[in-house]
């Protein structure tokens, strides 16, 4: 995907578009409806007293959008901004986000039949963030719900930083 692509969500029905991204060596995928933009790692200015994985704000076209490291967030693993780091600008109905993935691979459309119920997983975390699992070219791609992968705490957050710039 180019750096700063607007993406096209329309489906057959039956089936829905997804955006497939890495975290580390998995592949994630979250619904392409959702999707705004996907641009390269922008100037990101840090907020005081915000937890490790939220790496700051950033002025897109002039609206203030909040950055989640999703693989900080996700996976505890901290990874330096890379040429390849997308950041993947979601949609959540009256405020953007921008989470920080290790890469963008495609878009694909993925079909009801395709995507298998979340496996029972012993963990001592909450996974009710993948939402599903589909078996694509020999890989296994977990769909995640990005609203519940940033618990309210992370919204809460993004809408009081939100809050305090606009006021500012």
């Amino acid at each position: 995907m180019s750096s700063s692509q607007s993406v096209n969500a329309s489906t057959k029905k039956g089936t829905d578009r997804h955006l497939i991204f890495a975290l580390g060596s998995e592949e994630y995928s979250v619904p392409l409806l959702r999707v705004k933009e996907v641009i390269e790692v922008p100037e990101i200015t840090p907020v005081p007293h915000t937890p490790a994985y939220y790496l700051g704000i950033m002025n897109l076209r002039g609206q203030v959008i909040s950055i989640i490291d999703l693989r900080l967030k996700l996976k505890n693993v901290k990874q330096n901004l890379e040429k390849k780091t997308a950041v993947i600008i979601l949609d959540f109905e009256g405020f953007c986000v921008g989470i920080a993935v290790s890469a963008v691979t495609k878009v694909l459309a993925l079909t009801d039949e395709e995507i298998r119920p979340r496996p029972t997983m012993e963990t001592t975390e909450n996974l009710d963030y993948i939402t599903g699992i589909a078996h694509r070219d020999k890989k296994l791609i977990m769909l995640l719900d990005v609203s519940r992968a940033l618990n309210v705490d992370d919204l809460n957050l993004i809408n009081s930083q939100k809050s305090t710039l606009q006021a500012a």
